[in-house]
């Protein structure tokens, strides 16, 4: 009993501690480290006893994720919710990137994954411009395995100054960023087969396929799956070229019900869009390591631009051209009414129902097109644009609810919403009801 007693004194007292931020004070940091408290400083290293004051951002009037409701056969149908929160060009700047994170609920205030999302996306260009890029890429790995540990998930892709350092083209790389290396052999060897290098090759991809809900596979499940040929239908069969139902299954109303991440963008024209994300991410890998692998040679400037290694192939090329994934700006670029034709084609296409891409900044905000089907996210967040800082969330319902005929009804909701350091802008709000029985693992 006394032994009890005690234990339950001992959590008040730690608990107290930790809610009124004594844990930081040098008199409690020492106690802790003692002998006695070993396994409490080890809780500490991992924020599980910490209440960091971050907040966490809801849908507003979102379906009850608690909510179940009984089945004719007596069963009960829970939700499923998922949150996402995406984030584009970084730049070099890890104080703005810690900032973007933070109030976005994605990491704490130690930069220590919350488990507010489920899952984090970065949409590439993390390099160049700025001195952090060793600290960055090293966090990405950090959080990538905190966000295992709770459930989570981190997804990373390649942008054009990845692809561009690769090959040896430095034009933004600044000085004082080489000295953070050492030297420049040092900074080559550590972006070839070093530890950002392996980083790269093992978890980054050039281009990301999200299912919304776990009916669809996980993520980078491809599209059209291998398994369903009614995808595949002949071309001709269609005279209208705008005619995209040959894409969509009317005996699978989720299949579309996914995001696409990119870093420049998923051109209409782009000749390897499918299977998504498979062959593009296919493509990118077999060039990233003819990248790596090759004898590296001396970067431009001063020297000439290195170009290409031998052996690249069409395909490859055609990857890192201005109409490939890591270069395109049409979406940005072209006008409202030729985007929202073209963009309708890419959605069938990948079997997804939003492109979220960055590398075309804009500095006051995330802009959205099209009723949100093209949203992009570089606003330019680290110092050296000056833009504002800002992150992307997605909130994901799908709900049961009451049905009077006996068939098993859902309503699906996704909000999205735009996150600034000051406030939220809810810019798309839609939701749809389905009939069905769907798998939820």
């Amino acid at each position: 009993m006394a032994t009890g007693r005690f234990l339950v004194l001992l959590f008040t007292i730690l608990a107290g501690v930790y809610y009124f931020d004594l844990h930081n004070h040098p008199a409690v940091q020492e106690a802790l480290e003692r002998p006695a408290f070993a396994f409490l400083a080890a809780l500490r290293q991992q924020n599980s006893l910490a209440v960091p004051n971050v907040p966490v951002v809801a849908p507003v009037d979102a379906p009850n994720p608690q909510a179940t409701v009984a089945s004719p056969t007596g069963s009960t149908r829970a939700p499923f919710t998922r949150h996402i929160v995406a984030v584009g060009d970084l730049h070099g700047d890890a104080g703005n990137a810690q900032k973007v994170l933070q109030f976005s609920g994605v990491v704490d205030a130690f930069g220590n994954w919350t488990g507010n999302a489920d899952f984090f996306v970065q949409t590439g260009d993390i390099i160049d411009r700025g001195d952090d890029t060793i600290k960055l890429y090293k966090w990405m790995e950090r959080l990538r395995v905190q966000a295992a540990t709770a459930g989570g998930l981190v997804m990373t892709h390649l942008g054009n100054h990845e692809v561009m350092n690769a090959i040896g083209d430095w034009r933004y790389v600044y000085p004082s960023e080489i000295n953070t290396f050492g030297t420049v052999a040092a900074r080559q060897k550590m972006i070839s087969t070093g530890s950002i290098g392996r980083a790269w090759a093992q978890n980054y991809t050039a281009t990301s396929r999200l299912p919304l809900h776990p009916h669809l596979g996980g993520p980078n499940t491809p599209f059209p799956p291998p398994h369903h040929p009614i995808h595949f239908r002949r071309e001709d069969d269609y005279e209208d070229e705008s005619d995209h139902t040959r894409y969509y299954d009317p005996e699978e109303p989720l299949s579309h019900s996914a995001l696409s991440f990119v870093h420049g963008g998923l051109s209409p024209t782009y000749s390897n869009l499918a299977p998504f994300p498979t062959k593009i991410n296919a493509l990118s890998s077999s060039l990233l390591e003819k990248l790596q692998h090759r004898v590296q040679p001396p970067p431009h400037p001063p020297n000439h631009y290195p170009g290409l290694p031998q052996g690249t192939t069409s395909e490859e090329v055609e990857l890192y051209d201005s109409n490939g994934p890591f270069w395109y700006r049409g979406w940005a670029t072209d006008t409202e009414e030729q985007v929202c034709v073209d963009v309708e084609k890419v959605l069938a296409r990948t079997g997804t129902r939003r492109m979220i891409m960055g590398h075309t900044p804009d500095f006051t905000g995330i802009v959205s097109r099209c009723n949100g089907k093209i949203i992009i996210i570089d606003t330019g967040i680290s110092h050296a644009y000056g833009g504002v800082l800002s992150a992307l969330s997605i909130h994901y319902t799908f709900t049961p609810v009451e049905s009077d005929d006996g068939e098993p009804r859902w309503v699906e909701r996704e909000v999205v919403s735009t996150l600034y350091a000051d406030r939220q802008e809810i810019i798309v709000d839609e939701a749809r009801e389905l009939v069905g029985n769907f798998r939820f693992q």
